[in-house]
């Protein structure tokens, strides 16, 4: 009897242990933006009960995850971004390793006298000279908060060139003025990488 009451029960039961770690835990609230890959949920908690939590998508569907789920699987819970200082930008441009050389004093003379360089400057080459432009472009941006790390830096080469990776935090964390942001510092980069002699990789083939 005992077994067939477990069975029947099961999900209530635990749900409802769920249900006290998480709150203990603090883990979901309602409001909580959460990302859960498993159940395709993407967007917002709108209902917690005693074995689902409610989650509303992005693209107005709704999505209902067993409340011990949130105990057993991996789930990102956004509001800690949301209440933080700033929110993370982290992309990398691809530059062409082809167009990677050694800067002459007359190209510097003609990106000092552009304003993409001080006179202060020695980078030895094209893409130390991007970099350098790059981080104080970052820096002079009221945008981005200056109590976070905010860095350009190179990652691991690849046959798809030189990763240049922006790494800083914007002022705002709401979603569309993040983005907006995000797209101008990266729309200079476009513009500019020309400007240093630079090209950014594209793959023309699959051979």
């Amino acid at each position: 009897l005992t077994a067939v009451l477990m069975l029947i029960f099961r999900d209530s039961i635990l749900g409802l242990v769920a249900g006290v770690q998480v709150a203990q835990n603090d883990m979901v609230r309602v409001g909580d933006w959460i990302t859960m890959q498993r159940y395709n949920a993407d967007g917002t908690v709108i209902d917690i009960a005693l074995t689902t939590v409610k989650v509303r998508n992005f693209d107005n569907t709704v999505t209902m995850i067993p409340s011990s789920a949130l105990i057993s699987d991996a789930f990102v819970n956004w509001r800690y971004m949301s209440t933080s200082k700033g929110r993370r930008i982290k992309r990398p441009v691809w530059i062409s390793s082809k167009t990677v050389r050694e800067l002459t004093d007359e190209e510097k003379s003609v990106l000092v006298k552009n304003g993409l360089l001080d006179e202060s400057d020695n980078p030895v080459s094209n893409l130390a000279a991007f970099e350098i432009w790059l981080r104080r472009m970052l820096l002079s941006n009221d945008d981005i908060t200056k109590d976070l790390t905010c860095m350009v830096r190179q990652t691991q080469a690849s046959d798809t060139g030189i990763p240049v990776e922006v790494y800083c935090f914007t002022k705002t964390r709401d979603w569309e003025e993040y983005e907006i942001i995000q797209t101008d510092i990266f729309d200079k980069i476009f513009v500019t990488v020309p400007k240093f002699d630079l090209q950014i990789y594209q793959r023309t083939s699959d051979k």
